[in-house]
Protein backbone atom coordinates (compact mmCIF):
# COMPACT_ATOMS: atom_id res chain seq x y z
CA UNK A 1 0.00 0.00 0.00
CA UNK A 2 2.61 2.03 0.95
CA UNK A 3 4.43 1.68 -2.26
CA UNK A 4 1.61 2.69 -4.35
CA UNK A 5 0.89 6.19 -2.26
CA UNK A 6 4.86 6.77 -3.00
CA UNK A 7 4.37 5.84 -6.84
CA UNK A 8 1.29 8.12 -6.98
CA UNK A 9 2.95 10.74 -5.34
CA UNK A 10 6.13 10.76 -7.40
CA UNK A 11 3.89 10.75 -10.85
CA UNK A 12 2.26 13.37 -9.40
CA UNK A 13 5.10 15.49 -8.88
CA UNK A 14 7.28 14.71 -12.10
CA UNK A 15 3.66 16.41 -13.42
CA UNK A 16 3.83 19.33 -11.83
CA UNK A 17 7.43 19.44 -12.05
CA UNK A 18 8.85 19.18 -15.71
CA UNK A 19 5.59 21.40 -17.15
CA UNK A 20 6.63 24.28 -14.10
CA UNK A 21 9.85 24.24 -15.17
CA UNK A 22 9.26 24.75 -19.14
CA UNK A 23 6.31 26.80 -18.44
CA UNK A 24 7.94 29.26 -15.84
CA UNK A 25 11.26 29.07 -17.80
CA UNK A 26 9.13 30.16 -21.05
CA UNK A 27 7.74 32.86 -19.28
CA UNK A 28 10.65 34.23 -17.54
CA UNK A 29 12.49 34.42 -20.57
CA UNK A 30 9.15 36.21 -22.80
CA UNK A 31 8.99 38.30 -19.69
CA UNK A 32 12.52 39.53 -19.22
CA UNK A 33 12.80 40.26 -22.91
CA UNK A 34 10.11 42.34 -22.83
CA UNK A 35 11.23 44.27 -20.15
CA UNK A 36 14.73 44.32 -21.42
CA UNK A 37 13.05 46.18 -24.31
CA UNK A 38 11.15 48.41 -22.28
CA UNK A 39 13.98 49.11 -19.25
CA UNK A 40 16.92 48.38 -21.10
CA UNK A 41 19.71 45.93 -19.76
CA UNK A 42 19.67 47.36 -15.91
CA UNK A 43 16.22 45.84 -15.80
CA UNK A 44 17.72 42.82 -13.60
CA UNK A 45 19.46 45.54 -11.57
CA UNK A 46 15.80 46.34 -10.72
CA UNK A 47 14.38 43.38 -9.46
CA UNK A 48 17.78 43.01 -7.06
CA UNK A 49 16.61 46.52 -5.31
CA UNK A 50 14.12 44.35 -4.01
CA UNK A 51 16.12 42.35 -1.90
CA UNK A 52 19.55 44.77 -1.57
CA UNK A 53 17.39 48.58 -1.80
CA UNK A 54 19.04 51.06 -3.81
CA UNK A 55 22.27 49.88 -3.26
CA UNK A 56 21.49 47.22 -6.34
CA UNK A 57 22.36 50.32 -8.72
CA UNK A 58 25.50 50.62 -8.25
CA UNK A 59 26.31 46.35 -8.32
CA UNK A 60 27.99 44.99 -10.92
CA UNK A 61 27.47 41.76 -12.98
CA UNK A 62 26.72 39.44 -9.11
CA UNK A 63 24.00 42.16 -8.72
CA UNK A 64 22.44 42.24 -12.38
CA UNK A 65 23.06 37.95 -12.41
CA UNK A 66 21.24 37.79 -8.89
CA UNK A 67 18.14 39.82 -10.38
CA UNK A 68 18.24 38.00 -13.59
CA UNK A 69 18.00 34.44 -11.09
CA UNK A 70 15.20 36.19 -9.01
CA UNK A 71 12.80 36.71 -12.13
CA UNK A 72 13.29 33.73 -13.35
CA UNK A 73 12.94 31.95 -9.69
CA UNK A 74 9.58 33.58 -9.27
CA UNK A 75 7.78 32.53 -12.30
CA UNK A 76 9.01 28.80 -11.81
CA UNK A 77 7.27 29.69 -8.12
CA UNK A 78 4.02 30.93 -9.79
CA UNK A 79 4.17 28.17 -12.35
CA UNK A 80 4.92 25.65 -9.76
CA UNK A 81 1.27 27.38 -7.72
CA UNK A 82 -0.49 27.11 -11.21
CA UNK A 83 0.23 23.41 -11.27
CA UNK A 84 -0.89 22.82 -7.76
CA UNK A 85 -3.96 24.61 -8.31
CA UNK A 86 -4.79 22.90 -11.42
CA UNK A 87 -4.40 19.56 -9.80
CA UNK A 88 -6.81 20.70 -7.55
CA UNK A 89 -9.41 22.08 -9.72
CA UNK A 90 -9.41 20.23 -13.40
CA UNK A 91 -11.37 22.72 -14.84
CA UNK A 92 -7.82 24.88 -15.33
CA UNK A 93 -6.44 22.09 -17.21
CA UNK A 94 -9.72 21.74 -19.66
CA UNK A 95 -10.11 25.79 -20.07
CA UNK A 96 -6.46 26.05 -20.00
CA UNK A 97 -6.70 29.39 -22.28
CA UNK A 98 -9.20 31.25 -20.13
CA UNK A 99 -7.37 29.95 -17.00
CA UNK A 100 -3.98 31.26 -18.71
CA UNK A 101 -5.73 34.98 -19.46
CA UNK A 102 -7.13 34.84 -15.69
CA UNK A 103 -3.47 33.71 -14.12
CA UNK A 104 -1.22 36.33 -16.22
CA UNK A 105 -3.72 39.26 -14.72
CA UNK A 106 -3.32 37.68 -11.18
CA UNK A 107 0.52 37.38 -11.58
CA UNK A 108 0.62 41.12 -12.34
CA UNK A 109 -1.50 42.45 -9.50
CA UNK A 110 0.08 40.37 -7.29
CA UNK A 111 3.55 41.61 -8.13
CA UNK A 112 2.70 44.74 -8.56
CA UNK A 113 0.03 45.40 -5.28
CA UNK A 114 1.95 42.94 -2.69
CA UNK A 115 4.98 42.08 -3.71
CA UNK A 116 6.63 45.10 -5.08
CA UNK A 117 5.44 47.40 -1.69
CA UNK A 118 6.62 45.05 0.41
CA UNK A 119 9.92 44.95 -0.78
CA UNK A 120 12.84 46.94 -0.72
CA UNK A 121 12.67 48.56 -3.76
CA UNK A 122 13.68 52.53 -3.38
CA UNK A 123 10.74 53.75 -5.62
CA UNK A 124 7.04 53.81 -5.83
CA UNK A 125 5.10 52.97 -9.17
CA UNK A 126 1.69 53.89 -7.63
CA UNK A 127 -0.47 55.28 -8.50
CA UNK A 128 -0.39 53.53 -11.99
CA UNK A 129 -2.19 55.27 -15.12
CA UNK A 130 -4.56 53.27 -17.15
CA UNK A 131 -2.83 52.91 -19.82
CA UNK A 132 0.22 51.67 -18.13
CA UNK A 133 -1.79 48.68 -16.10
CA UNK A 134 -3.55 47.51 -19.13
CA UNK A 135 -0.64 47.30 -20.83
CA UNK A 136 1.30 45.51 -17.96
CA UNK A 137 -1.64 43.21 -17.75
CA UNK A 138 -2.15 42.21 -21.02
CA UNK A 139 1.73 41.70 -21.57
CA UNK A 140 1.53 39.36 -18.36
CA UNK A 141 -2.00 37.24 -20.13
CA UNK A 142 0.75 36.75 -23.26
CA UNK A 143 3.68 36.49 -21.67
CA UNK A 144 3.64 34.69 -18.32
CA UNK A 145 0.31 33.33 -18.07
CA UNK A 146 -1.02 31.51 -21.51
CA UNK A 147 2.69 29.89 -21.45
CA UNK A 148 2.50 28.51 -18.19
CA UNK A 149 -1.43 27.55 -18.51
CA UNK A 150 0.11 26.42 -21.91
CA UNK A 151 2.99 24.22 -20.53
CA UNK A 152 0.34 22.08 -18.19
CA UNK A 153 -2.02 21.74 -21.15
CA UNK A 154 1.03 20.50 -22.94
CA UNK A 155 3.73 18.59 -20.96
CA UNK A 156 0.64 17.48 -17.87
CA UNK A 157 -0.84 13.97 -17.89
CA UNK A 158 -4.03 15.03 -19.77
CA UNK A 159 -1.84 17.19 -22.51
CA UNK A 160 0.49 14.40 -23.11
CA UNK A 161 -1.90 12.13 -23.53
CA UNK A 162 -4.12 14.20 -26.07
CA UNK A 163 -0.74 14.86 -27.60
CA UNK A 164 -0.24 10.89 -28.34
CA UNK A 165 -3.78 9.89 -29.09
Amino acid sequence: MSTVMADMSVDRRSNILLPALVGGCAAAALDAASAFYTFGWRMPKGIAAGLLGASARQGGAGTWTLGLSLHFAILIVAAVLYGIASWRWTFMRVNFLLCGVYYGISVFLFMNLVVVPLSAFPLSFAPFPVSGLIEGMLMHVLLVGLPISLSYRVLGREGADLVSA
